[in-house]
């Protein structure tokens, strides 16, 4: 099941969530950029590195068991990892090359929980661990994916998973895709209803931003 634009805005709201994002980061830019100037000794800055995401929704007999992540990168970024860890610059990152750039391009992000921060009907769950990890090379554009296990057994009621992805040192900043961002998957056994929209729970960036985050509701077929 995949979810269009029409799908994900909320009523009421003409511009678009990549173009609300976009502004609000050129915000928190500029704001951080006179903080810097008046605080020298901090490192809070701008986005260096951006990227788009798709979130997929896994389910299994049970309910849900996590989420697959796909972030395609912008071309400074790709560019980058290309010319650092593509070693025969064929285009393509072979086993040993994906192998690399997991240790030396991606792992240290574990120490921020991999920028994905889940609750559980409103309880923090602390991703320790993701699964499959893979990195490519497409046509010159850097596009990981990886799976963050997550087990939530469906009950008759409701239970609510909130998905938000940033980056807290705002090195990076991660976009939903315009086209398809959120996707569920075997999800034919549960009434599950998915949106995503601004988390008003969670403030970051010296609490002047609210993450964009699937709202994902499930529960057991009545």
């Amino acid at each position: 099941m995949r979810m269009n634009e029409a799908d994900v805005l909320l009523p009421g709201i003409h511009m678009n969530r990549t173009g609300q994002q976009k502004i609000k980061i050129l915000i928190v830019s500029f704001i951080c950029l006179v903080l810097l100037t008046v605080f020298s000794n901090t490192s809070f800055s701008h986005p260096h590195v951006f990227m788009t995401q798709q979130i997929i929704s896994v389910f299994d007999d049970k309910g849900l068991a996590g989420f697959k992540i796909r972030w395609e990168f912008g071309d400074m970024f790709s560019s980058m990892i290309a010319a650092d860890y593509d070693r025969n610059q064929n285009g393509f990152l072979e086993k040993d090359e994906v192998a690399v750039v997991k240790d030396e391009a991606f792992s240290y992000i574990s120490e921020y929980n991999y920028f994905i921060f889940v609750k559980i009907d409103g309880k923090p769950f602390e991703v320790k661990f993701i699964k499959d990890f893979s990195a490519i090379l497409d046509n010159g554009e850097l596009i990981y994916t990886f799976f963050v296990p997550c087990h939530v057994r469906a009950i008759s009621n409701f239970k609510q998973i909130i998905v938000a992805t940033y980056d807290p040192s705002y090195y990076s900043a991660i976009l939903f895709k315009k086209k398809d961002p959120a996707v569920l998957e075997n999800n034919e056994l549960f009434e599950v209803k998915a949106a995503i929209r601004e988390d008003k729970s969670t403030s970051i960036y010296f609490d002047m931003v609210n993450p964009w985050a699937l709202f994902l509701d499930f529960r057991t077929k009545q």
